[in-house]
C-alpha cells in the first residue's frame, strides 16, 4: 500500500467542480450586489373619518420601482388584526372600511413595502380613534340681525349629521365685511343639548358681513372643513360721522379765494350707511354773527371766502338721525403754517404702496394724507385719508392706476392747526414711455452741434425719466452715444467731422426701458462763423492800418498827398507860348480869326485821339526846346514840310504824349496835340496864305482819317493826366523860314 502512487484523475475532477460552482455563484453575487430595496415607510399619519373609513398615509409618496404595500392593523384593543393592501401606483395610502371600524378603540399600524429586490417594514405606531376623528362641516342656514339690538347679527346652523351624538363639538367662527379681505375669528363650544346659534356682537351698524363656520370633536385634533359662506347685514343707525378736508385755491385780485370742501364717511363707518343729505355752515373766526348755512346731497362744496380765517362745520343725516359734527378751520391767507415733517419716502411692498415720513415734533400724532394723479391738467378728484398714532400709510395697488404718477402729500394736524405739507411723487407700476422726446438740432457748427429736446408729457411718461441717451451716427457709419441725467434737456456734441451729415435720436428711459425719438438729420459746416470773422477782421485790420498810414502820411506831407489824389491839369490858355518872341508874336496871333467850324473839327479830332492813362503828366510841353529846334531850320524847308514834304524829322519833347498814327497819315498832327483847340498857334511867324493852306490840309487829312487811324489805342484826352514821359513832334527838314 505504501508503495502505491496517487492517481492524478481525482485531483482534476475536484478542480473542475470548483470552477463550475464559481461560475454558477457569480450571477447570484452580482444580483445581490445590485439589489435596491424599497424606501422604509415613515411619517405615518392616520385619520378616522366618522362613519366612513380609517385611512393611513406615509412617505415617500412615490417609489422609483413598482412596490407592494401591506398595512398591518390590530384592533379591538389588540384582539384582532387584518391587512390592507395597495401599490405604489395608487399612492402611499391605504383605507379600512366599515363594518371593520370600531369606536372607541386603539389601533396599531405597521406598513410593509416590498419590491422585486426585497422587503422592508416601518416602525409600529399606535392610534386612539377619539383623537383622530374628523367630522363633516356644519351647515349655516341663517345670518340675521336681531330686532332692536344694534350692531349684532345672529348665526344659526345645523349640527353635522356625521358626528358623534353624545360628544361636545368645538367651533371656529370667521367673519369679515363684504369689502374686506381680513378675517376675524371667534372660538366657542356647543354640546348636544344646546341650540346651534351664536350672536355676533360689536359690529358696525348697517354693514354686510360674510360668515363661515367649522367644527371638531372635543378631543380630536382634526377640524372639519369650512362651511359655505353666508352673508348678513346689521341694523341701520344714524350716520356715524364724517372726515372733512379742504383744498385751498389762490387768492384773487379782490382778496377773496375759493375753498373746495371735501368730506366722506369717517374711517370705520358702516359700508352701507345711508345718508339723505349734508348740512354745512361757516363763519369768520372773529365774528360768529356772519354765519352762513347751506345744504347739499353731494360730498363736496365750493365756498367763496375772504382772506380771514374761517370755521366750517358739516353733518350728515338720514331718517334715524344726524351724525356728529365734523369741524375744520380754514387758515387766513397771510397765516404761516408750522412745519415738522423732515423727510418722506414711498416704496412698494408686495401688493401695497407704503409711505413713511419722519417728524421733528413728537407731539404731533394726527396726519392727513392727500393724493391725486399728476396730470397735465388740474385733477378733478382729490383723495385723502386721516392717519392717527402712526407715521406711515399704506394703500392697495389696485386702488391706484398703473403707469400714473401720483402726487402724495402729508399734512401734520395739531389741534385745529394744519401744518405745511411734505410732498413726493410715486408710481405703483412703471412702463416704457409711450413716445420719445421731440428733438431738434441747433447752433450747427464745423465740429459741434447743440441737440435740444422737450420733456415728454406727463400722461405719456409711464414712469420717472431716469436719463436721456443721445445716439448719433455719421454718414460713414460710425456710431456714438452720450447719456445725461433727466434734468438736462440739451447737449453739445463735440469732436464732429467738418462738412459731414449726421443722424440723431434721443432716447428717454425709465426703470422699465426706453423709447427713442424720431430721427433728425443735420450737416456740419465747412467753415465756421469764427473763421469768417477772423478772416474779415484780418482784412479789415489791414485796411484800417492802410488808412491810418495814409492819413498819417497826408498829415506829414499834405501837398504831396493832394498832388497824388488831385493832380494839377495845365491850362493851355496860360501857356508860355505867347511869350516866345515878345509882343510881335502876340500881335500876329489872331485867336478869333479862325472859323468856328474849325474849332468844332479840332475838338472832334482831339477827342478821337485819346491819350493813354499816363498822358496827363506828358501834357506840359517845353516850348523853349521846340522853338530852338524850329529856329535852326530854314524857313523854306519848313514850308515844304508843312505843305507835304517827304522828309520829316521827329523832335522829341519831354512832354509829348504818344499817339500812334495810321499808315496813310504822315503829316504831323501838331495842331491837334500841341494846341488845345485853336490851330492858329502853329501859324505864328508864317505868311498868311501858307498858314491857311496848311490848316486846310491838316483839317482835310484829319477828316479823311477815322478815329481808328488817329489813335489806335483809344487813349483819353491828354489834358486829364500829368506825366513825366517825353513827347514827340514831327518836324520837317525843310521847315520854311517863315516859321521863325
Amino acid at each position: 500500500m505504501a508503495g502505491k502512487e496517487l492517481s492524478p484523475q481525482p485531483v482534476c475532477m475536484n478542480l473542475r467542480m470548483m470552477w463550475a460552482w464559481a461560475l454558477w455563484m457569480l450571477p447570484l453575487l452580482c444580483r445581490f450586489g445590485l439589489a435596491v430595496l424599497p424606501a422604509k415607510p415613515e411619517n405615518i399619519s392616520c385619520v378616522f373619518y366618522y362613519k366612513k373609513n380609517f385611512t393611513c398615509t406615509w412617505s415617500p409618496e412615490k417609489e422609483a420601482n413598482f412596490t407592494w404595500y401591506k398595512v398591518k392593523r390590530t384592533y379591538s384593543y389588540g384582539q384582532k388584526n387584518d391587512i390592507c393592501s395597495s401599490t405604489s401606483e395608487n399612492g402611499a395610502s391605504c383605507s379600512f372600511f366599515l363594518p371593520r371600524i370600531t369606536n372607541p378603540d386603539n389601533y396599531t399600524i405597521q406598513v410593509e413595502a416590498q419590491n422585486s429586490d426585497g422587503i422592508i417594514e416601518s416602525d409600529i405606531t399606535h392610534w386612539r380613534l377619539d383623537y383622530i376623528i374628523k367630522i363633516e362641516p356644519p351647515n349655516i342656514w341663517s345670518v340675521e340681525p336681531v330686532l332692536g339690538i344694534k350692531r349684532m347679527i345672529q348665526i344659526k346652523w345645523k349640527r353635522p349629521v356625521l358626528a358623534p351624538v353624545s360628544s361636545i363639538l368645538k367651533y371656529i367662527l370667521r367673519f369679515r365685511t363684504v369689502n374686506s379681505t381680513d378675517w376675524m375669528e371667534v372660538n366657542f363650544t356647543k354640546d348636544i343639548n344646546r341650540d346651534e346659534t351664536y350672536n355676533l356682537t360689536g359690529l358696525q351698524a348697517f354693514t354686510e358681513y360674510v360668515v363661515v363656520l367649522q367644527c371638531a370633536a372635543e378631543d380630536s385634533r382634526f377640524w372639519s372643513g369650512w362651511s359655505q359662506e353666508k352673508m348678513g347685514t346689521t341694523e341701520e343707525e344714524a350716520p356715524l360721522g364724517l372726515d372733512l378736508w379742504r383744498v385751498l385755491r389762490p387768492a384773487k385780485v379782490d382778496g377773496r379765494r375759493t375753498v373746495k370742501l371735501l368730506w366722506k364717511k369717517a374711517k370705520g363707518a358702516p359700508v352701507l350707511e345711508k345718508t339723505l343729505g349734508y348740512n354745512i355752515w361757516y363763519f369768520p373766526e372773529n365774528n360768529t354773527n356772519l354765519a352762513e348755512t347751506t345744504n347739499t346731497t353731494n360730498q363736496q362744496l365750493e365756498l367763496y371766502l375772504g382772506d380771514k380765517a374761517y370755521w366750517v362745520s358739516v353733518i350728515s343725516y338720514n331718517s334715524l338721525g344726524e351724525s356728529p359734527v365734523a369741524v375744520l378751520r380754514i387758515p387766513a391767507i397771510d397765516e404761516k403754517s408750522f412745519q415738522c415733517i423732515e423727510a418722506m419716502q414711498a416704496c412698494l411692498t408686495q401688493d401695497q404702496l407704503l409711505v413713511e415720513w419722519r417728524s421733528s415734533d413728537p407731539e404731533v400724532d394726527t396726519w392727513v394724507v392727500e393724493w391725486f394723479p399728476d396730470l397735465d391738467s388740474e385733477p378733478s378728484t382729490f383723495y385723502w385719508e386721516s392717519v392717527s398714532q402712526a407715521r406711515n400709510w399704506t394703500i392697495q395697488q389696485d386702488k391706484l392706476q398703473p403707469f400714473w404718477c401720483y402726487n402724495i402729500s402729508v399734512y401734520p394736524i395739531w389741534q385745529d392747526q394744519v401744518g405745511k405739507p411734505y410732498s413726493i411723487q410715486a408710481y405703483v407700476k412703471e412702463g416704457i414711455p409711450l413716445s420719445g422726446p421731440v428733438t431738434k438740432a441747433e447752433n450747427i457748427g464745423v465740429k459741434s452741434v447743440t441737440i435740444t429736446w422737450k420733456e415728454i408729457p406727463k400722461s405719456q411718461r409711464n414712469g420717472f425719466i431716469s436719463n436721456y441717451t443721445i445716439f448719433y451716427e455719421a454718414e460713414d457709419g460710425k456710431k456714438f452715444s452720450e447719456t445725461v441725467n433727466s434734468s438736462i434737456l440739451q447737449y453739445n456734441l463735440e469732436s464732429l467731422t467738418r462738412k459731414t451729415s449726421y443722424t440723431v435720436q434721443v432716447m428717454a428711459s425709465t426703470s422699465a426701458g426706453g423709447t427713442n425719438s424720431t430721427q433728425i438729420n443735420f450737416r456740419t459746416l465747412s467753415i465756421s462763423i469764427l473763421e469768417i470773422g477772423f478772416i474779415t477782421s484780418l482784412i479789415g485790420g489791414g485796411l484800417l492800418i492802410l488808412i491810418i498810414l495814409t492819413v498819417a502820411y497826408g498829415l506829414k506831407k499834405p501837398n504831396k498827398l493832394k498832388h497824388l489824389c488831385w493832380p494839377d491839369v495845365p491850362n493851355p490858355a496860360e501857356s508860355s507860348i505867347a511869350t516866345w518872341h515878345g509882343d510881335d508874336f502876340k500881335d500876329k496871333l489872331n485867336l478869333n480869326g479862325i472859323d468856328d467850324s474849325l474849332n468844332m473839327e479840332g475838338d472832334r479830332i482831339l477827342k478821337l485821339c485819346s491819350a493813354p492813362r499816363d498822358l496827363i503828366d506828358k501834357l506840359v510841353v517845353n516850348f523853349e526846346n521846340f522853338l530852338e529846334e524850329v529856329s535852326t531850320e530854314e524857313s523854306g524847308k519848313g514850308q515844304e514840310t508843312i505843305l507835304g514834304g517827304e522828309k520829316n524829322e521827329y523832335v522829341t519833347s519831354p512832354y509829348r504824349p504818344y499817339c500812334s498814327l495810321g499808315k496813310t497819315f504822315t503829316e504831323p498832327p501838331i495842331s491837334t496835340e500841341a494846341l488845345p483847340r485853336k490851330p492858329q498857334y502853329l501859324c505864328s511867324g508864317m505868311p498868311e496864305g501858307v498858314c491857311s493852306e496848311a490848316g486846310e490840309q491838316l483839317l482835310s487829312s484829319a477828316q479823311s482819317l477815322g478815329p481808328d487811324h488817329l489813335c489806335e489805342d483809344g487813349t483819353p484826352n491828354p489834358y486829364l493826366k500829368n506825366s513825366l514821359a517825353t513827347r514827340e513832334f514831327l518836324m520837317s527838314e525843310q521847315l520854311p523860314d517863315q516859321t521863325k
